[in-house]
């Protein structure tokens, strides 16, 4: 494959295209491939979309030939304006070689860290690309549970699963699963599943639900904002070494973190919790957000005013935020 599809603000940071942006990525995101064989109902390049080609969620990817794009890629990460790379690649009959062959081509182009999400059926594959040069591999489940699994990406729960667990023992440390709020799981389900993943040494990236014209799921609503922080808070508890049995539920919405206030303000304080997660340095700015409109994941340090915004749009933790919000 000769040509790359960067992310509209990767081709922005190393000087292929201008946008007008108040935050870049700090992750150089690529995307190769088109209308994948997987159909999951949420995402613009599944086999039954209807959504443009060059739409992942709201992030649009112009493109460019390979060896300027990695080019340009090595001299950003050498000038420390980008940290990563992300290669995504969608799953397709010569998916493994394109992944194989722009993995090798970014490698021995630069130093910069690799992360690497590709349709993967088992451990060697995932074995490979780290011996090619990934730093990390990334599996995703997207669905928390295996029923949303099957409905959700018409896929095999049992099986997927199986891989990431196997991945995690065989590489431990390096590998990365994306769960995404919204779907129709409860936050009871959510927390279960993340729980399983931390306690696995898993890394996840979670994302809110999407609504993209052209797919499937296009008529669905994204997750309130109140959901999305009680998980995101909920997911920095556990990341922290906290068990999920500190949590509350009634009627699967959680309804209590049960941390004394103020060891939970503290640990909320430096906003953390509410930014970009998965791997270092991977910010993905306005990928689940429009610019202006409301802010899921930040994808920077967040003021005082806004982590006090943030923890109050939980709805359940309540106490005087003043003293937080003018630090």
């Amino acid at each position: 494959m000769n040509l790359w599809k960067l992310s509209a603000g990767t081709a922005c940071v190393i000087g292929k295209k201008k946008i007008k942006a108040d935050v870049l990525p700090t992750t150089a995101y690529i995307m190769l491939g088109e209308r994948c064989k997987n159909n999951c109902q949420f995402c613009a390049q599944s086999r039954d979309s209807e959504a443009r080609v060059n739409l992942l969620s709201r992030v649009t990817w112009p493109v460019f030939p390979k060896e300027e794009a990695a080019a340009g890629i090595r001299d950003t990460y050498k000038a420390g304006a980008i940290k990563r790379a992300c290669l995504q690649v969608v799953y397709s009959a010569n998916s493994w070689d394109t992944t194989v062959n722009a993995l090798e081509l970014l490698h021995v182009s630069s130093a910069v860290p690799i992360c690497v999400s590709s349709h993967l059926e088992t451990v060697k594959q995932a074995r490979e690309l780290v011996s090619r040069g990934a730093e990390r591999v990334c599996i995703a489940l997207d669905a928390a549970t295996p029923e949303l699994y099957e409905k959700v990406k018409n896929g095999q729960w049992a099986s997927k699963w199986s891989l990431l667990l196997e991945c995690t023992l065989a590489l431990p440390g390096l590998v990365t699963t994306h769960l995404i709020v919204g779907l129709g799981e409860s936050e009871e389900d959510m927390v279960s599943r993340m729980a399983a993943c931390i306690d696995k040494g898993i890394r996840i990236g979670l994302f809110a639900f999407t609504p993209i014209r052209g797919t499937p799921w296009a008529h669905l609503n994204a997750p309130t904002i109140a959901h999305y922080r009680r998980i995101q808070i909920a997911h920095h508890l556990l990341r922290n070494g906290y068990k999920q049995d500190i949590i509350g539920y009634q009627d699967g919405i959680i309804s209590e973190f049960n941390v004394p206030e103020v060891e939970l303000l503290r640990i909320l304080e430096d906003g953390q919790a509410f930014q970009t997660s998965g791997c270092d340095d991977c910010n993905r700015p306005y990928y689940n957000e429009r610019p202006g409109g409301l802010m899921y994941n930040y994808p920077r340090r967040l003021t005082s005013l806004e982590v006090t915004k943030a923890i109050e749009e939980c709805e359940i933790v309540r106490g005087e935020y003043d003293e937080l919000a003018t630090n």
